[in-house]
């Protein structure tokens, strides 16, 4: 007799299978495992608070659950939540630049940065160097180095060759080291 794996001990893809089969504690696992993270991603990528990227992170969970009887075996879940998330994300910056292009400009002041800088201040000067990096990079920055997904994944969910996803990323990082130069070792 075979003893079926506990969810927890099961891959995603297992899980969507399952899902897909209409199995709703499957789908709650992948939820539990992925949540956090991707509420994360859109606060980073959306430069917003906690509670418009949770709205944002339960929108692409059910966009995910609507679609799971179109999971095709083989297919990385993680990197399709992620490309539903991407897509949000672009959709929603767009529509964004669209309100604001008809009000003025603001001139933005920079900040006088004290020499000795701790932990902390140096992830707020990262983060604030990717809220104002251009988007194709920041988000790819955001999915390959906070997200933990490989080139072919982020190409796969960016619908761009893995070529160039690469030259991004060596762009993102050459702008990074250059706004973040002044806190070299320090």
């Amino acid at each position: 007799m075979l003893i079926p794996l506990r969810l927890s001990a099961q891959t995603d893809e297992k899980l969507m299978r399952r899902a897909a089969r209409g199995s709703d504690r499957a789908f709650e696992e992948l939820y539990n495992r992925h949540a956090r993270r991707l509420q994360g991603f859109f606060a980073r990528r959306l430069g917003t608070d906690g509670d418009l990227a949770a709205d944002f992170m339960h929108d692409a969970f059910l966009r995910l659950y609507a679609a799971r009887e179109n999971y095709h075996e083989g297919r990385n879940v993680r990197a399709w939540l992620y490309t539903i998330a991407y897509n949000l994300c672009k959709n929603h910056l767009r529509n964004r630049l669209i309100m604001v292009a008809d009000e003025p400009d603001e001139a933005t002041t920079g900040t006088d940065i004290e020499l000795e800088m701790d932990a902390a201040i140096l992830h707020d000067a990262l983060q604030e160097t990717l809220r104002r990096m251009p988007e194709p990079y920041a988000v790819l920055f955001s999915l390959h180095y906070e997200e933990e997904l490989t080139v072919p994944q982020v190409a796969q969910i960016t619908g761009l060759p893995e070529g160039t996803v690469k030259s991004r990323l060596h762009k993102a990082m050459n702008i990074i080291r250059k706004e973040l130069k002044e806190y070299e070792s320090r």
